[in-house]
């Protein structure tokens, strides 16, 4: 039996999709219990986090890096780091943004340094590339845009969650249950 929290902040609903589609993924692996918290909601499951075995953080990308409700959030961990509360938890990332790049390797980079900070371990994409050869792409391709240090998501700004293709979500859903099977190792 394992724990996997994912704390997350979406501004116009694409993150929340994402966040969802990891937490599905973590179901998926026998014994794990997942819980969704809405970084609007966190103040009030510390003892959820706290009961975790990895937590997976999850924002935006607005302007470089992690949107400010999760930030604001963030600089509230600063309780737990001081007793070293997540100490040898799991931890991993995930962000959306509207460019295929769009900085979201310095959100994932915020969310890294906040989890090494905590003492905690970092689980990463661990997914190779699949869009980088001349070979057309698929819907089934998993990590298109070629992130091996956590979950990075592309979403048109003009749409809702239809904007983000189906082959992110399949990534969105083989990282939580890398997260979750990853948790159920470190928890046994």
């Amino acid at each position: 039996m394992s724990v996997v929290s994912i704390v997350y902040h979406s501004g116009y609903g694409h993150t929340q999709a994402v966040a969802e589609a990891v937490a599905e993924g973590a179901r998926g692996v026998s014994g794990t219990t997942v819980h969704l918290i809405a970084v609007a909601d966190a103040e009030r499951h510390w003892d959820t986090l706290a009961a975790s075995d990895a937590i997976v953080f999850g924002a935006p990308t607005y302007m470089g890096g992690p949107s400010a409700p999760m930030k604001a959030w963030i600089d509230t961990t600063s309780k737990v780091w001081f007793t070293q509360g997540w100490k040898d938890k799991l931890a991993g990332g995930f962000t959306v943004s509207g460019s295929w790049y769009g900085d979201k390797q310095r959100t994932i980079d915020a969310f890294y340094t906040l989890a090494m900070q905590h003492g905690m371990l970092w689980v990463s994409a661990g997914l190779m590339p699949t869009h980088n050869s001349s070979r057309p792409p698929t819907d089934e391709d998993l990590n298109r845009i070629g992130s091996y240090s956590g979950l990075m998501v592309q979403a048109n700004i003009d749409q809702g969650k239809e904007g983000i293709p189906a082959t992110d979500f399949a990534t969105a859903r083989a990282f939580g249950a890398r997260v979750a099977s990853a948790a159920a190792r470190w928890a046994a």
